[in-house]
């Protein structure tokens, strides 16, 4: 099965501020032994929405909205594909990515990762 993790925004990530190198440094270490276990498949993180837009249909008619974004909680700042044997699997997975979050920043550090399975896509 598949799953992504989304790491919501912060004040830091929407005002442009690069990670810190010890965060860098423990998603690097976690990152290496997910990739040698085959387990991540594809990761990133995206720029502030200031450099974004959103797209909305109403009513039959489109609007473009261009970033930033007033409810920055509601942002995701990152994304990870997993493969994971079960819902289980993925969520320890994602409890190790927030720890190492926790870890390099300190207890002060507040966060939120959502983990969904991806739609199996049709044998085609």
């Amino acid at each position: 099965m598949r799953f992504m993790m989304m790491v919501k925004a912060d004040a830091h990530y929407e005002a442009g501020r690069p990670p810190s190198e010890a965060l860098m440094a423990a998603i690097g270490q976690l990152t290496q032994e997910m990739v040698a276990k085959g387990t991540l498949l594809d990761m990133g993180g995206l720029l502030p929405s200031a450099t974004g837009a959103r797209v909305n249909a109403s009513n039959g008619r489109l609007t473009i909205t261009d970033g930033p974004f007033a409810e920055t909680k509601e942002l995701i700042g990152g994304y990870a594909i997993l493969r994971a044997a079960s819902k289980a699997e993925a969520i320890e997975l994602g409890r190790r990515f927030m720890q190492a979050h926790v870890d390099a920043l300190g207890p002060s550090y507040q966060g939120q990762l959502e983990i969904r399975q991806l739609a199996d896509q049709p044998a085609g």
